[in-house]
């Protein structure tokens, strides 16, 4: 006895899957688990893995799936009448397969009703927030020219850490900005859109210097910076070092900035980065992986 899995046997109605007449008393109705399952003598149906599948992986799955509910103990657990069992067994078996083979059918490679997973861009320099006489290249990680740009992605999250490179000094700056910054007119943090420190160690915002590196702690070529940022307070780092140099004042959505002239080339990480983010701090997540 075979199940016609999707269609209802009613009294004095054919089958409308097989299209073969069955009669009320053709058809043995079955209680499971709230559900209702149909046996019909219906000699066209198959286990529902095979066409996904082919014959041999179908029907492994779908003899798997039965061989599950082969115990009285389960018969018992479900409150199946023993004599209704190996139907029941086989009703069971084969829509087990089914929903079993449907998921790898949507979530296996290649497979019928594959659903790829959307990629997170990757963070990086955005090409679309820059200065005019910028130029960046290493896929959005060196920028080099004269001018400003602004990475691709907010920091919407609580604790935001990244780091740049000196990859060649001349006049530089780094830090954070909104999207009003003037990116066109260096050096930065000459009004309220950008807080940033400046090649020279100072830290500016406003057009006023919020806070300064020791004299011997200036980056130089080859270093590399590293800031977080906690909505507050952003905070400098030198080659892995804090230098307990706090600054503050900037508002509303920001994004990572830097700004290079006279032949400063600066080299961008957002990930994998050269030092250890500092505690509670982690790479820069677009809002869509932090929910």
């Amino acid at each position: 006895m075979q199940l016609c899995r999707t269609e209802k046997v009613e009294s004095g109605l054919a089958c409308s899957r097989c299209k073969n007449s069955k009669s009320a008393r053709d058809a043995d109705h079955l209680n499971v688990l709230g559900a209702t399952a149909y046996l019909s003598r219906c000699d066209w149906i198959q286990s529902g893995t095979r066409g996904l599948f082919g014959t041999d992986l179908g029907l492994g799955v779908s003899l798997l799936c039965q061989r599950v509910l082969t115990s009285e103990r389960w018969a018992l657990f479900f409150g199946f009448h023993g004599s209704l069992f190996p139907d029941v067994k086989l009703a069971i078996g084969t829509r087990m397969a089914a929903m079993f083979t449907c998921c790898l059918g949507c979530c296996g490679d290649g497979g019928s009703g594959h659903i790829p997973l959307k990629e997170m861009p990757t963070v990086q320099l955005d090409t679309h927030h820059m200065g005019t006489d910028v130029v960046i290249v290493k896929s959005g990680r060196r920028i080099c020219g004269t001018g400003g740009c602004l990475a691709n992605a907010p920091l919407h999250q609580n604790k935001s850490y990244f780091e740049f490179k000196i990859q060649s000094t001349g006049v530089w700056g780094i830090g954070v900005a909104t999207q009003k910054v003037n990116l066109n007119q260096v050096p930065l943090g000459r009004d309220i859109n950008s807080l940033v420190l400046r090649h020279d160690g100072s830290v500016y915002h406003n057009n006023e210097e919020k806070n300064r590196l020791p004299a011997n702690s200036l980056p130089q070529e080859g270093d590399i910076v590293g800031i977080t940022y906690d909505h507050v307070e952003l905070n400098l780092y030198l080659n892995g070092k804090n230098m307990h140099c706090p600054a503050s004042g900037i508002r509303g959505t920001v994004y990572p900035v830097v700004y290079v002239d006279d032949s400063a080339i600066l080299d961008c990480q957002f990930s994998d980065f050269y030092h250890t983010a500092p505690q509670g701090f982690e790479k820069i997540l677009f809002e869509q992986q932090i929910f």
